[in-house]
C-alpha cells in the first residue's frame, strides 16, 4: 500500500459567498480525510464559486452597470496572506493531508484565477494561475498566468511530482506536455465548465500520451462529471487495460480515487510515450508567432501580460 496516492474529488455545488464557501470546504476537506485522502483537489475558483462579471445585456445597454459589477468583482479577490487561504494552510496541516485550494487571486493589476497546493505539512509546495484565460468570454477580466509549474509532493507513504492546470488550459496539449516535461506524474485540473464527452476524452488523451494521471474536479451545478484517469492502457503483457479510473455523475459527492504510483512508474519505464522518442529539435515552429486565419482573434491575448 506504499506506493497508493489517494485523491479526493470535491464534487460541490459553487457557493459565491467566500465564508460560506470556507466552512462548506473545511467540511468537505474533513470528509476527505475520513475517505482515507491525501490530497483534496477543489473546483476552479472555488472562494467565490467562479462567479464572474460578465453579463452581456450589461455590455450592450449600461456600460456603468458593467463597470460596477467588475469593481465589487475584484473587491473579493485575496492575497495569499489572506485568512482565507491561512485557515486551508492550517488545515492541511491539522489532517495531515494535503489541499488544492482555488481562489480569486489578488494583483495590483486584473485578478488571476489560482490555485495553491498546501502539502501535509502546511507548507505551499506549488502555486499556479491560469494561463489559457477565456478570454473570448468571461475570463478576459483575469489576468492569465506567464508558467507551469510542479513540485515534489511528500504524501506520507511516498513521493511524487505533482503538476497542475486549470480548465480551458486542458483544450491545449501543450499545457500537459510541459508539465510531464518537467516531471509531473499526477496533474490535477480544477474546472468550472461542463464536461462534454469530447471535454473527457481530451484528458484521457493527455494522461496517455504523457504517462501521466489526470484528475479533474467540476462543480456539481455545472454538470459534474469530475474525472480520473491512468496513463496506463495496456498491461506488461500487452493486454488492453481501461485508462478511465473515474467519471462522476452530476450530483453534489466526494469520491477518493487511487493511483497506484509503483505500477505507474514501471509502466513510464517501458513504453514509448511521454518524452522517450520526441523530436523537440523539429517543433522550434509551434512556438513562433504565426497566427493566420481562420485563427485570429481580436480578443486574443497572446502576449504575456
Amino acid at each position: 500500500m506504499e506506493n497508493k496516492f489517494r485523491v479526493a474529488l470535491l464534487q460541490l455545488n459553487s457557493i459565491n459567498d467566500i465564508n460560506k464557501s470556507l466552512n462548506k470546504g473545511e467540511e468537505a476537506c474533513r470528509r476527505a480525510k475520513e475517505l482515507g485522502a491525501d490530497i483534496a483537489v477543489f473546483p476552479e475558483m472555488w472562494s467565490i464559486g467562479y462567479e464572474m462579471p460578465y453579463d452581456e445585456d450589461s455590455i450592450k445597454n449600461n456600460n456603468y452597470m458593467l463597470d460596477d459589477k467588475i469593481k465589487k468583482w475584484k473587491y473579493k479577490a485575496i492575497d495569499d496572506n489572506d485568512i482565507y487561504l491561512l485557515k486551508y494552510k492550517r488545515l492541511a496541516k491539522e489532517l495531515d493531508m494535503a489541499i488544492a485550494i482555488t481562489y480569486l487571486e489578488k494583483t495590483d493589476d486584473l485578478p488571476k484565477n489560482s490555485v495553491i497546493i498546501y502539502d501535509r505539512f502546511g507548507n505551499i509546495v506549488l502555486k499556479y494561475s491560469k494561463v489559457h484565460t477565456v478570454d473570448f468570454k468571461v475570463e478576459k477580466y483575469i489576468k492569465p498566468g506567464t508558467d507551469f509549474f510542479t513540485n515534489i509532493l511528500d504524501y506520507k507513504r511516498g513521493k511524487l511530482n505533482i503538476g497542475a492546470m486549470i480548465c480551458f488550459d486542458r483544450d491545449f496539449p501543450e499545457s500537459a506536455r510541459i508539465l510531464m516535461l518537467k516531471g509531473a506524474e499526477i496533474i490535477i485540473v480544477p474546472n468550472a465548465c461542463y464536461m462534454s464527452k469530447i471535454r473527457l476524452e481530451q484528458l484521457k488523451v493527455r494522461a496517455y500520451e504523457n504517462m501521466v494521471g489526470i484528475v479533474t474536479v467540476n462543480y456539481a451545478n455545472l454538470g459534474g462529471k469530475s474525472s480520473a484517469f491512468s496513463p496506463i492502457v495496456r498491461d506488461i503483457s500487452k493486454n488492453e487495460v481501461d485508462s478511465e479510473l473515474l467519471v462522476m455523475d452530476n450530483n453534489e459527492n466526494i469520491k477518493v480515487i487511487e493511483f497506484d504510483m509503483k505500477l505507474i512508474r514501471e509502466y513510464r519505464n517501458r513504453e514509448t510515450l511521454g518524452d522517450s522518442y520526441r523530436k523537440p529539435l523539429l517543433y522550434k515552429y509551434i512556438c513562433e508567432e504565426h497566427v493566420r486565419e481562420p485563427f485570429i482573434r481580436k480578443d486574443s491575448r497572446r502576449e504575456l501580460i
